[in-house]
């Protein structure tokens, strides 16, 4: 059978529609021939969710958002999805709208329950909610730091007013003249230290030679002491007590009248003989004092000596 150029062209025609129908559905994410289910939430509202947009399980992208529609009751809004992977998950589970980023708008989210003996299925309605935008976790996070900030700005506030309170006219006087106080204070200071620079200066010859003897007098006492360190301890404590041995047995010796100064502390008769000795020394040192012409005689003519005369004090 041949076919004409007419039919040919005709079949052709509906290929070419064929593809362009595959294709489209092909970018918009639409497999045709695949077994979809279908499920419906019901939202107040959804946040900016528009068809096409994704539905996930776990970040992963199970289906996509097919129609979105008014309900005849209270003004609900009925988002249809569809599911293309076939895993199980419970009726009890939720359909929730989040934000995908920043600026990615909305998607849906399943969160799944899995229980067995409720298996959803397609055409059932999914319990929905809505989570949380950036903006309102942000604004409820910063509720309690609001309040606290709130309540520190009337804290300061009162203490702003306690402190205009205190810091009156006189007060603020007292304040400038104890700055000024410190001002010429820091002055004084400040030539204290230069005159000190200047001495410093001057003086640094000296100073250098002093903390040379002080170096040196550190090395002398370190080497004396190492000679100490270096001391028979032993020996020198053995001499100590044998010269505090001797000197014991001479106190004793002085003690018991032994030897010659032992006699002279303890015997009487010496004592006396020395001390008639004494006397009699003084009795011839006073006789040649009033008499010395008795004891020495010079004379040219040989003139003779007067004769002995006892003197009136013989005690003298």
């Amino acid at each position: 059978m041949k076919l004409t150029n007419e039919v040919k062209t005709g079949i052709l025609a509906i290929g070419a529609i064929l593809l362009l129908i595959l294709g489209y559905n092909f970018l918009k994410g639409t497999n045709l021939f695949s077994s979809k289910r279908y499920f419906y939430v019901q939202y107040q509202n959804v946040e900016g969710l528009a068809t096409s947009a994704p539905v996930t399980v776990s970040g992963y992208t199970v289906g996509k958002v097919e129609d979105i529609k008014f309900s005849t009751e209270r003004g609900w809004l009925i988002v249809k999805f569809s599911l293309e992977d076939d895993f199980e998950f419970s009726k009890n589970s939720v359909a929730q709208i989040y934000s995908a980023g920043l600026i990615g708008g909305k998607s849906l989210a399943i969160l799944p329950e899995y229980d067995t003996s409720n298996i959803a299925k397609s055409g059932d309605t999914l319990k929905g909610e809505i989570e949380d935008s950036m903006l309102a976790t942000v604004t409820k996070a910063l509720g309690p730091l609001e309040e606290k900030v709130n309540n520190t700005l009337q804290t300061v506030d009162s203490l702003l007013l306690n402190i205009n309170d205190i810091v009156d006219a006189p007060t603020r006087n007292n304040i400038k003249e104890a700055v000024s106080n410190l001002n010429r204070a820091l002055s004084a200071f400040t030539g204290v230290s230069e005159n000190l620079e200047v001495i410093l200066a001057k003086n640094t010859d000296k100073l250098d030679r002093t903390f040379t003897n002080l170096d040196t007098t550190v090395e002398n006492m370190s080497i004396l002491s190492d000679s100490l360190a270096q001391l028979d301890t032993g020996k020198l404590a053995r001499d100590i007590q044998s010269i505090t041995d001797q000197a014991n047995n001479l106190m004793t010796d002085l003690n018991s009248g032994k030897g010659t100064a032992g006699k002279l502390l303890h015997d009487d008769t010496i004592y006396e003989n020395l001390e008639g000795a004494t006397r009699q020394l003084e009795q011839l040192l006073q006789d040649i004092k009033l008499n010395p012409k008795r004891y020495v005689h010079f004379s040219i003519f040989g003139k003779r000596s007067k004769e002995y005369q006892k003197p009136d004090n013989p005690d003298l």
